[in-house]
């Protein structure tokens, strides 16, 4: 099976045993938000309600897309499986975590801890690699406006995504596997909401050199990589927009991805806190967690939506119908 359950010896470690010895199955304790425990039931009805307006939001936003023939175009299409992957990663750690708040149980399997590591891997290399795709779009857009049509073709627009998904499934599922090899000592609390892997790696009492450097080199070609991408891009819009005689030609250049790079600098911006409060207090990284996981994606439509006037034309029409059906 891809998910073996790893089972405790007698040595105090955690590994993997054959079929007639006395087993154990291991199970991780989600410390979370368990520290505050005056407020358990508002921590649930916020989260509650922050899943619940990201996912009607983001799934708003592919229907409007979707629905719409005047949005079928390169950027509503990246903008869909934004949405998409928003809902996917939200869901990978904030239902775990309202199911152990209403339970007032902190456990979670060591599959289920390992399938969350390779999901929120999954759907977090994602939105960085639409970002970067998206900011591309930008400038072929206000770059090279005559040729948008014959370089954003279907063809490369689908391209662009299916690799997206390769890479992120490709390393997410090589992590995982090495995860797999690791054994775990006795202290299985991870002072966290969810599976992160840095705080499950800190946990093995095996080698974990080979785990450490490949989660390196993932951060730098995730981080870094995909971020020059976006700061190329917006130098050369923004180079190109100063070079529009007229105010009104610039205002209206740069709305056409003022959106996305609000997007942009609120996603990075919450990563990069997330990056800074690592080695600070656990309550201090869980909000900033919180921040990246939770609030982002929640955030996403609203921005789209306020800001993009075909986005709204088409939400209208969406809800319009809705009612009318009622």
């Amino acid at each position: 099976m891809f998910l073996s359950p790893l089972l405790q010896s007698s040595s105090g470690c955690i590994s993997n045993m054959k079929p007639g010895n006395q087993t154990h199955v291991l199970e991780f304790s989600l410390l979370g938000f368990f520290q505050d425990s005056e407020n358990q039931h508002i921590l649930f009805e916020l989260f509650l309600s922050m899943f619940v307006v990201t996912v009607l939001g983001n799934l708003l936003i592919i229907l409007a897309i979707s629905s719409d023939s005047h949005l079928h175009t390169p950027m509503y299409f990246f903008l869909s499986n934004l949405s998409f992957a928003d809902v996917c990663f939200t869901s990978t750690t904030v239902p775990k975590m309202l199911v152990n708040i209403q339970t007032q149980s902190k456990s979670i399997s060591y599959a289920g801890c390992i399938t969350q590591m390779y999901f929120f891997m999954v759907f977090g290399g994602m939105d960085t690699f639409l970002l970067t795709v998206m900011a591309y779009d930008r400038f072929v857009a206000i770059c090279h406006p005559l040729h948008y049509t014959v370089i954003m073709n279907p063809c490369l627009c689908g391209l662009l995504v299916l690799v997206s998904w390769f890479i992120s499934l490709s390393y997410s599922l090589i992590q995982s596997l090495l995860m797999l090899w690791l054994s775990f000592c006795t202290n299985w609390v991870i002072p966290h909401f969810y599976c992160e892997l840095a705080q499950v790696l800190t946990l093995a009492c095996s080698d974990t050199h080979v785990s450490y450097i490949l989660l390196y080199v993932v951060i730098g070609f995730l981080g870094i990589v995909p971020f020059s991408g976006i700061l190329f891009s917006y130098t050369r819009i923004v180079s190109s927009i100063l070079r529009i005689p007229s105010a009104h030609g610039k205002c209206k250049a740069f709305s056409t991805c003022a959106s996305h790079l609000s997007v942009v600098s609120l996603f990075y911006g919450t990563g990069l806190g997330v990056y800074l409060s690592s080695n600070s207090s656990s309550w201090r990284g869980m909000i900033a967690s919180v921040m990246y996981t939770v609030v982002t994606p929640m955030l996403n439509p609203f921005i789209y939506s306020l800001r993009n006037r075909d986005i709204k034309r088409a939400l209208q029409k969406v809800l319009g119908r809705t009612l009318c059906v009622q």
